[in-house]
């Protein structure tokens, strides 16, 4: 039977890595790294740097899954993501069943921690439903992207006796949430905050490539920093040919 591990490697920084997942690292025989284009080589080098820091070993090897391309403009959002996860567990599939022998094990390294908006989860639950190629596996937790910025922020997550919302920047578009004061956004396209009609009322903590050299952090009054925010990131974007960040909004009591 094969075997595969889901290893969250933390957000950027190779010393996140925890001892399990090193321990889960020292098993692996295939990596199964997915390529997103040349724009992304960096995480695909943080990967290899963190299988080279931590493997005692030198019996494993890598394979590169072409990520299939995502419509991001499609009107119907979710059956969009739904489609583009479809087509990367076909991928996905096809490298198991062809570079993973039977009694072998496989990992994705998935960057922060595995349960969190990243869909690998999803795809590997679809390939056991489907059953063309058998397998179990399990999940390895990592430091997530939030941890991060709350941490280089110097903050603690929660106020007391107040809860935590997390969620993405289409959902922001529609306002703060109800009743919602700390609220954690991730995977925002633009800087979806910056059109809150509340800024006055709002701190924000910024950060993108979070753990890693390239790292940025910004924060201060939604309403005096957050054109600012928007505009560097726009110049981040454009001058790596991507950006992974994330922040929190925090509305005065």
């Amino acid at each position: 039977m094969r075997k595969l591990y889901l290893i969250g490697v933390g957000a950027g920084d190779p010393q996140f890595i925890t001892q399990q997942a090193i321990a889960a690292l020292n098993e692996v025989d295939v990596f199964f790294l997915v390529d997103k284009g040349e724009t992304t080589d960096e995480l695909l080098a943080v990967r290899r740097e963190i299988c080279q820091r931590f493997i005692t070993g030198t019996g494993y090897r890598f394979v590169e899954i072409a990520e299939p391309r995502r419509d991001r403009d499609a009107a119907a959002y979710e059956n969009a993501v739904q489609d583009w996860l479809n087509l990367r567990a076909e991928r996905f599939e096809q490298a198991i069943s062809t570079e993973l022998a039977p009694g072998q094990v496989g990992a994705f390294l998935v960057w922060g921690d595995p349960t969190l908006y990243d869909g690998t989860i999803r795809i590997i639950d679809s390939l056991t439903a489907r059953g063309a190629v058998e397998f179990t596996h399990e999940v390895i937790p990592g430091i997530s992207s939030i941890q991060v910025l709350v941490a280089r922020h110097r903050l603690p997550l929660n106020r007391i006796g107040e809860p935590i919302h997390i969620t993405t920047g289409r959902r922001l578009s529609a306002g703060m949430p109800a009743g919602q004061d700390n609220v954690v956004v991730m995977l925002d396209a633009g800087f979806a905050a910056a059109e809150l009609p509340d800024a006055s009322r709002i701190q924000v903590y910024w950060g993108a490539y979070l753990g890693t050299d390239s790292e940025v952090l910004i924060s201060g009054r939604l309403d005096e920093v957050g054109a600012f925010i928007r505009q560097r990131k726009a110049e981040l974007r454009a001058e790596k040919g991507w950006i992974m960040d994330t922040y929190l909004l925090r509305r005065d009591r």
